[in-house]
């Protein structure tokens, strides 16, 4: 079954007004042009999922289309603050966003077991800290093999989880390399799935290296081909994080006016991916484009 679309095609099909969305990937494989295309749609009222929020959920908070966030650590890596989050947590912001926090952990065991199609999940985890007293969906269970109090988090089905990856078919096998999030259970617990491809590659690509597959394509509902979607960040093998632009973005983050006239420029002055590359400085793609590492393939015969 071809399942591709374009951007636009695969956010409008996909997210409403309210809906519950993870944007996946670690450090690598962050899918910012999803993030835009949400923003250009105008979708507000959403509850924003992702262990480690930054650049693109704060450009979603600042272009109010998050109502709700649930998190276990956010920041602009290595650099400091995220500002519009900042300014959307403090007591005297009209605009206050609702913060549901755990641990990285924690919330990995909420996409766990919704993944696993289980109600909860145990884990050791909590004591000597304050997330569980602020945080009333982290409640207590009683091991019934040890007698020993274990802390319990609920399962999570996003409505919509969005991966990217370095490659996939037209069905959706989705093949990732290089350090990987949490994209695999976010995508088996969430209701519909996206999965955005640096390339599309034929079905037998695919099963000549299994292993790879992050994401089988049964669980999968659109696919979208854009090739440097992650700017700024990295795709592993096919381009370098954009460390400059983290650092600059401090300060253009940090005032409304300078954050909202980025948003204009990159976001809405775009209308989709192509546009917001056209923008960007002349030679940098063939600055961070990756220098090719080639891993050796291994023998499946039997």
């Amino acid at each position: 079954m071809n399942k591709l679309c374009s951007m636009k095609e695969a956010i409008a099909a996909s997210v409403k007004h309210g809906s519950s969305l993870v944007i996946d990937g670690f450090t690598h494989l962050i899918c910012f042009a999803a993030g835009h295309e949400i923003i250009r749609q105008g979708l507000r009222d959403l509850t924003a999922i992702r262990l480690t929020p930054d650049l693109v959920y704060d450009q979603l908070i600042e272009a109010g289309a998050v109502r709700k966030l649930v998190f276990s650590w956010a920041g602009n890596p290595g650099v400091g603050s995220l500002h519009a989050l900042r300014r959307r947590s403090e007591a005297s912001s009209p605009e206050r966003l609702e913060l549901e926090e755990y641990s990285h952990f924690g919330l990995l065991s909420r996409l766990l077991a919704g993944s696993a199609g289980l109600p909860f999940w145990p884990l050791s985890n909590y004591q000597g800290g304050d997330i569980a007293r602020v945080n009333p969906s982290i409640k207590t269970v009683r091991c019934p093999y040890t007698g020993q109090e274990l802390a319990t988090v609920p399962a999570l089905h996003p409505d919509v989880a969005i991966v990217h990856c370095q490659r996939a078919d037209k069905e959706g096998n989705a093949q990732a390399w290089g350090l990987l999030g949490s994209q695999k259970e976010a995508a088996f617990a969430a209701r519909k799935v996206i999965v955005v491809a640096e390339e599309i590659v034929s079905t037998e690509v695919i099963r000549a290296d299994p292993n790879r597959t992050l994401v089988p394509g049964i669980i999968v509902s659109h696919v979208v081909h854009e090739p440097w979607g992650c700017h700024p960040s990295f795709v592993q093998g096919f381009h370098d994080r954009d460390n400059d632009f983290y650092v600059k973005w401090e300060d253009i983050s940090r005032q409304p006016e300078t954050y909202r006239a980025w948003l204009e420029e990159f976001v809405h002055g775009v209308k989709d991916r192509q546009g917001y590359l056209k923008r960007l400085e002349s030679g940098l793609l063939d600055k961070l484009r990756a220098k090719a590492r080639v891993c050796e393939g291994v023998d499946y015969g039997y």
